[in-house]
């Protein structure tokens, strides 16, 4: 394992700027991994090698691609030990989590190559021709999605794998016929690096076009400023901050030419407590949400954040029992030293406010993140728009409203977010129609009875929501449907069948579904 601290551009290697360190020490111990900043220059390189592989990968054969997505699986996992071992020292996270997110991040490659093979992806459709319509004759019209271009991709400090360099940004793009010139997260270079080489060994051997994937190193924003910039790059997927994404999204529309940024910027997840199912089991319900704010210190961005409820004896039960679980749950060390003090700085800034109370904490050690809670009355939540933002870790805030009245005006002034939990009986849910109304505008996922933290990548997965849970709520980063953010249909007139894409040809090679004139078949056309 040979670890250069260079920018991967293509099938070549090139310097960069300035060095900044890695978080741990080269196999030899004689010092820490130094890896090169991207200057712009790089970025222009990445970028014009992906839009001349565009030109070539956007016309490959759909075996080829699925070639290729099956082969970085395979690269990734022929060498699973070496990246769990390095991104433990990393990221801290444990070698069970890294190993389950490696399994999560094959399936995922897996799951847009199925995707491929099977093919209606595309949205086909055809309107036959009908040369003989009065007063004017009708053309033949045929639609489908088409990639659009070089795709850059920034990753993730929380899943060094599942939404990093060959995560679900990078693998839909791919799969969508768009090259990928990917900006390393600072937090994890090293691991970076060794699956990107997996992504090159990958194209090399499947035989893609140089610079179908780049990947670029940098701890400071004058790299990724340059790409989202850079007039070749055609769109941005972005996990991370509000004021990350922000930022990019604001630099992007600026453009000559605006592109779309596809940001997930975070999320606090509130979840509602109605009042027939926390009367069931109030101790339950306070065990199961400790354990799911707490889970991975805290670090996901469907983390519980904020737990609702109304007042009244279940109430207090659970938050009884919510501080004595929390009293036995564990903190850890956060994934950088710059996370770790954003959230130390976010606890000091709730434990200033007078109208929030301790609930309690966990046990940490010195550097390790110590598990909080806090609660505060309905009427004091509405009042302060500061208690709706996200604390990245494991803190939670317990609103107890007066009313079932208030707690609709909660979830009406919610702001966007990834997802919603409600706990409910059948009772509860008939009666709180209303809520579920109003939730239904707020997020992209909405869940009965379960925690959030677990993100399932399938066909039917909805990971995304309004403003400012990301920069555009009808798009998911997280299953099948995410390959629609890097394509955009284009409709072919009375062309001849033989210039027709094969998805689009009367004798329907591929056999895929088809909208034929108003009608789903995979029927060739005579």
């Amino acid at each position: 394992m040979k670890i250069t601290g260079k920018q991967i551009i293509g099938y070549s290697t090139a310097d960069g700027g300035q060095k900044f360190k890695s978080a741990i020490a080269m196999e030899d111990h004689s010092g820490p991994y130094l890896f090169a900043e991207a200057t712009a220059a790089n970025v222009d390189e990445a970028a014009r090698k992906a839009n001349a592989a565009f030109r070539i990968y956007k016309h490959l054969p759909t075996p080829s691609r699925i070639k290729f997505l099956e082969a970085i699986a395979a690269e990734i996992d022929s060498i699973r030990e070496a990246l769990v071992n390095i991104a433990m020292q990393e990221t801290h996270l444990p070698q069970p989590r890294l190993n389950g997110e490696i399994d999560r991040t094959i399936g995922q490659i897996n799951l847009f190559a199925k995707l491929l093979k099977e093919g209606s992806w595309v949205n086909a459709i055809i309107d036959s021709a009908i040369p003989d319509r009065p007063p004017l004759p009708k053309p033949q019209l045929c639609l489908m999605e088409r990639p659009l271009g070089p795709v850059a991709v920034f990753g993730a400090s929380n899943f060094p794998f599942a939404f990093s360099v060959a995560g679900g940004d990078t693998v839909s793009a791919l799969a969508a016929g768009c090259p990928v010139v990917y900006k390393a997260h600072f937090g994890h270079p090293v691991t970076s690096e060794l699956v990107g080489n997996c992504i090159i060994e990958a194209a090399k051997k499947t035989g893609m076009p140089d610079g179908v994937f780049s990947l670029i190193q940098g701890h400071g924003i004058e790299g990724g400023k340059a790409l989202v910039s850079h007039p070749l790059i055609k769109a941005v997927g972005f996990t991370g901050s509000l004021r990350g994404g922000k930022a990019l999204f604001d630099l992007a529309v600026k453009r000559d030419e605006p592109i779309p940024v596809y940001a997930e910027m975070g999320s606090v997840n509130p979840v509602f407590l109605l009042p027939g199912k926390l009367k069931e089991d109030p101790e339950g319900l306070a065990k199961s949400l400790v354990a799911s704010n707490t889970l991975g210190v805290g670090q996901f961005c469907t983390n519980p954040g904020i737990i609702l409820m109304v007042k009244g004896d279940s109430a207090d039960k659970f938050m009884a029992q919510y501080a004595e679980s929390l009293a036995a749950a564990n903190g850890g060390l956060m994934l950088t030293d710059a996370i770790y003090g954003a959230y130390c700085k976010g606890i000091s800034e709730l434990e200033s406010m007078r109208s929030l109370k301790s609930l309690g904490k966990g046990n940490s050690v010195n550097n390790q993140a110590t598990p909080q809670a806090f609660s505060v009355s309905g009427a004091d939540f509405l009042k302060d728009k500061a208690l709706f933002e996200e604390h990245f870790g494991p803190v939670a805030l317990l609103v107890v409203a007066d009313d079932e009245k208030q707690l609709l005006d909660i979830a009406e002034n919610t702001p966007g977010q990834i997802t919603t939990s409600v706990w409910a009986n059948l009772v509860d849910g008939l009666a709180h129609k209303d809520l579920f109304n109003i939730l239904e505008e707020k997020v992209g996922r909405v869940m009965i009875n379960n925690v959030p933290t677990g993100v399932e990548v399938t066909h039917a997965m909805q990971h995304g929501g309004p403003y400012p849970a990301t920069t555009d709520s009808r798009t998911t980063s997280v299953g099948s449907q995410a390959i629609y953010r890097f394509v955009r249909p284009v409709c072919f007139q009375n062309f001849p069948q033989e210039l027709l894409p094969p998805e689009l040809q009367n004798s329907n090679p591929l056999g895929i579904w088809r909208k034929v004139d108003g009608q789903m078949t995979r029927e060739a056309l005579a």
